[in-house]
């Protein structure tokens, strides 16, 4: 085949997990590609991270095949950047060969917006895909939503066997792991198992000052276009913690503990069935509250669009866990994000009786309470730290104005 072959590689600064494997090809071997088509998508247990053509050309050679495990440098497939062809008097390209008319008039009009490897399976089936909408990011159709459709059509019709489970249990559902839930799973046991010895804190704070503060504000907020949450607060006011007790922004190391100036704040976000992410919000030591919303709603809003990049769940060095917002009073342990040392825990908010002394005496009120709860690695920090941490963050919250 003439031409330059280029090597695509996995690149260097792509790769945020513990691994990565290839997710699937979105072209086969001798597809025809333009600069900038999406070639493969590579899956850690972060992000889906899309390989792009540089150029033109055809590819020519595929050399990682699906689900294997794919490294940084690591070369995926070849791609053949064709040669620019001359006539016979060396100054005018030669023409491109055409398709015969016979076989013009019945090859279909090949659907728009696919990938070439799709089309091609598409036009090969002659499938109706009109209204499908597939598996890919933003709705897109994907080589493996063709296959299942090529397989729906050709599959007879069988008789329903019973779930292959060895108690036989009847009207259940056989869902495999997604990739995803099994790093997510692996990284998990090993956190708590394997790496750090977990203990848990927990604190009850009253959100009325909190509460009064955003019913003020959160108006003006979003005539800015800036959702002004709960989880805003809560970020600023575990900066403040931190700066109180800065061992809990730390990585422990076996002949060192690092302690870090700056605050990278993970924001666990539940991406519903499909598992959890935690987009890191970068620097947060210098950003203010309206910088804070405004940076949280970003995240928030491209994790849900499967729009992250490795940059976003890069570098964290805390993590909160909003765990509330399903429900949950108080989630214990929570899993710590290895390298990190601690992990915050919010807990629902709701309206609590609670006593409180008012010139001298006791009174029965009703405020909005949460718990909060500070998850450490205990080859970090002692029990002292874990409450001076939570102790200033309650105080922070309880004191907003």
């Amino acid at each position: 085949m003439d031409g330059t072959v280029i090597e695509i590689v996995f690149p260097e600064d792509q790769q945020e997990g513990t691994e990565a494997t290839i997710a699937r090809w979105l072209v086969a071997e001798g597809d025809s590609v333009a600069a900038h088509d999406p070639l493969v998508e590579i899956e850690t247990d972060k992000v889906v991270v899309e390989v792009a053509a540089p150029e033109n050309g055809i590819i020519s050679g595929i050399r990682i095949p699906p689900d294997e495990e794919v490294n940084p440098g690591d070369v995926l497939c070849d791609l053949v950047s064709p040669a620019i062809k001359t006539g016979q008097n060396g100054s005018d390209p030669a023409p491109l060969p055409t398709a015969e008319p016979e076989q013009a008039q019945i090859t279909p009009t090949p659907p728009t917006g696919l990938s070439p490897a799709v089309r091609q399976r598409v036009m090969q089936h002659k499938l109706d895909i009109t209204g499908t909408t597939g598996s890919g990011r933003g709705g897109r159709i994907t080589l493996k939503d063709v296959e299942n459709l090529i397989a729906a059509r050709q599959r007879p019709v069988t008789k329903q066997q019973p779930a292959p489970t060895g108690n036989l249990v009847k009207d259940s559902e056989i869902k495999p792991h997604d990739k995803m839930r099994k790093r997510i799973a692996a990284n998990m046991v090993t956190s708590l198992l394997h790496t750090a010895p977990h203990v848990t804190s927990v604190f009850e704070a009253d959100m009325s000052a909190v509460m009064a503060h955003r019913s003020i504000h959160k108006d003006n907020y979003a005539q800015r276009g800036t959702a002004l949450t709960l989880t805003v607060y809560f970020v600023a006011a575990a900066i403040a913690a931190i700066r109180k007790v800065p061992v809990a922004n730390s990585c422990w190391h076996e002949d060192h503990l690092e302690i870090f100036k700056h605050i990278n704040m993970g924001i666990g976000t539940a991406l519903g069935d499909e598992g959890l992410i935690v987009p890191v919000l970068q620097d947060a030591q210098d950003m203010g509250l309206e910088d804070i919303a405004a940076g949280l709603a970003d995240l928030t809003s491209r994790a849900r669009q499967s729009k992250l990049t490795p940059a976003d769940v890069r570098g964290g060095t805390f993590t909160i866990s909003n765990h509330g917002v399903s429900g949950s009073l108080i989630a214990t342990p929570i899993i710590i994000n290895q390298p990190q040392s601690a992990i915050l825990g919010v807990g629902k908010i709701e309206k609590r009786i609670k006593i409180k002394e008012l010139d001298g005496d006791d009174v029965i009120t009703i405020r909005p309470m949460c718990y909060v709860s500070l998850t450490i690695d205990h080859r970090v920090l002692d029990g002292f730290q874990t409450n001076a941490f939570l102790t200033e963050l309650v105080h922070i919250l309880e004191n907003w104005s």
